[in-house]
């Protein structure tokens, strides 16, 4: 779906080994959806000050119980059609692939949606960690082993935890005019809640468990995921993000010709590589943090230059005004349509300095880098709600 952004208001051949996975399930708890879903209103247009509460860090989630290497069984994948990485030699395949994906999520360096199918943005990802430890960029090798070291087991079982009866809606209208009366944009099916919760997509859980199951799936059901730290829709609650000191003074740079966000301690340095004797040495830059794949807008409306990050929201309203989607300006005739994860906005807005543009979620996270907004910097639920852990209101954003 394409959104302008205003003011906020493959498959795998073989499936898994269901095998003895019963007396599993029953002791399984969830450790990381995905959904298809319109932009917020400014967040000073949607909650006054007073009374907003600052963000407090959200408790831990048990973890799923994780599955063996072997109990589910990932052949090779094909080509992913989504897709178009450079060549770059070893890229793993199978379970190894999902290894090397979960791992660099957990580093903070988004590979994008967890599928088995290393892609262009895996290769960002891995560019970026090779980048920070000081290896050559498209060596596979060292990080490869740094995963199977860190990510002994790539898949868990994780519970449709009962909260996901607030946040699931099957019944959700596509239609704008009677989206305006919804409680908020819900998934519309538990496949969606699960797979957006451990950072992949609905393709994938059919893959490794079965239609039937996905399909079926109902609060205290089980599913096999990627073994990841889950995406907790239900701990967001609307409030604000406060500036602080440290935070405010990071720097993001959002590349819009390789469709990557980077955060820095502070103005990047630029990567030294020195060749000499036939080796090329890399040095490490320690002020990269973070990394994470995002959609740019159209071209034509792309805001480049130097900003300033001025807020950050949970759960924005998004104020669908059809008039400035096609770039005649606003009008009196817009929708406030209500926050959730099914807005196009996702469930999370940061506004810079320039007028209605802002980094913020997504609806269609498998879109990311692909599908383009009118304007503004989409990201992955998952990763746009990790944003605020590396950068708050006052930090720079270059857009370049």
């Amino acid at each position: 779906m394409v959104a302008k952004c205003a003011r906020p208001a493959s498959t795998l051949s073989a499936i898994m080994t269901r095998i003895g996975l019963l007396t599993l399930l029953a002791i399984a708890l969830p450790v990381a959806a995905q959904v298809p879903r319109a932009l917020p209103v400014d967040p000073s247009d949607i909650t006054p000050d007073t009374g907003v509460k600052p963000v407090e860090p959200a408790p831990t989630a048990p973890e799923a119980k994780p599955l063996p290497p072997g109990q589910v069984e990932i052949p090779e994948p094909k080509t992913n059609p989504r897709s178009d990485s450079p060549e770059v030699e070893n890229l793993p395949t199978s379970e190894d692939a999902v290894r090397l994906q979960i791992f660099l999520d957990q580093a903070h360096f988004g590979p994008g949606v967890i599928d088995g199918k290393p892609g262009r943005f895996t290769i960002l990802a891995m560019n970026a960690w090779n980048e920070v430890q000081g290896h050559p960029l498209n060596d596979v090798r060292p990080v490869m082993n740094a995963a199977r070291e860190s990510v002994t087991h790539p898949f868990a079982t994780a519970i449709v935890p009962e909260e996901a009866r607030k946040w699931v809606n099957s019944s959700l209208s596509y239609k704008r005019s009677q989206q305006v009366g919804a409680k908020r944009m819900s998934y519309r099916s538990y496949g969606e809640f699960m797979s957006e919760r451990y950072h992949t997509d609905v393709e994938f859980l059919i893959e490794i468990n079965g239609s039937k199951t996905v399909y079926g799936l109902t609060p205290g059901k089980a599913l096999i995921v990627p073994n990841v730290k889950p995406f907790l829709v239900e701990n967001l609650t609307g409030s604000r993000y406060e500036t602080e000191e440290v935070l405010a003074s990071r720097h993001v740079v959002v590349d819009t010709k390789v469709n990557q966000a980077r955060i820095y301690e502070s103005t990047p340095s630029a990567l030294v590589v020195n060749e000499g004797d036939g080796a090329v040495q890399v040095k490490a830059n320690r002020s990269l943090i973070a990394a994470f794949p995002i959609t740019p807008g159209k071209p034509q409306f792309i805001k480049y230059g130097l900003w300033e990050m001025r807020n950050a929201v949970q759960l924005p309203v998004w104020r669908y005004d059809q008039s400035l989607l096609d770039g005649k300006g606003r009008s009196n005739d817009a929708l406030n349509i209500p926050p959730g994860p099914n807005s196009p906005v996702g469930v999370i807005w940061m506004g810079l300095s320039v007028s209605g543009i802002g980094i913020h979620g997504t609806s269609d996270p498998e879109t990311i880098g692909r599908a383009r907004s009118a304007g503004c910097i989409r990201m992955a639920n998952w990763d746009a709600t990790r944003l605020p852990d590396f950068v708050r209101p006052g930090a720079s954003v270059e857009i370049r």
